[in-house]
């Protein structure tokens, strides 16, 4: 398997959706709850983000940082495609690109009693309370960032 992993373009907002909604976990309540305009916003306006491609061209999972707020706002893998390896370097992706524009500590949200609650933790994701709807938030902080996991 080949993979590529790339910055986002507009285009490719139709299948991060697509993949979006088609996890078994971290599920969207409403799939109308993240428009393709909050894609753009957070793509483009608010941070930046990466798709991974196999085998000429097939977008497989994405993740998007969102400067702004400081935090991973999506790390998402068609369920075709997990455990593979591919979340983990597009993880390693974004926190290398968002380390090199600030210090500031980023946080992510999950749901407790996933895959992706026990690969954070395994990541060196630090539990700091709680997020939203009953999520578990996590912290990195770039002197962890730098010493253990880059």
């Amino acid at each position: 398997m080949s993979m590529v992993i790339r910055e986002a373009e507009l285009e490719d907002i139709p299948i991060i959706q697509l993949i979006r909604n088609s996890v078994h976990e971290n599920q969207l309540s409403d799939p109308n709850l993240v428009t393709d305009q909050d894609c753009e916003e957070f793509l483009f306006k608010r941070g930046k983000g990466w798709v991974a491609e196999i085998n000429d061209h097939l977008i497989v999972g994405f993740g998007i940082v969102d400067l702004k707020e400081n935090n991973i706002w999506a790390l998402f893998l068609h369920p075709d495609y997990e455990g593979r390896g591919i979340g983990k370097i597009l993880h390693h992706v974004m926190l290398e690109w968002y380390f090199n524009q600030t210090r500031h500590n980023i946080w992510l949200g999950t749901s407790p009693n996933t895959r992706a609650e026990t690969v954070y933790r395994r990541l060196g994701w630090n539990e700091i309370g709680t997020h939203g709807k009953e999520e578990i938030k996590f912290e990195m902080t770039f002197e962890y960032w730098e010493k253990y996991i880059k």
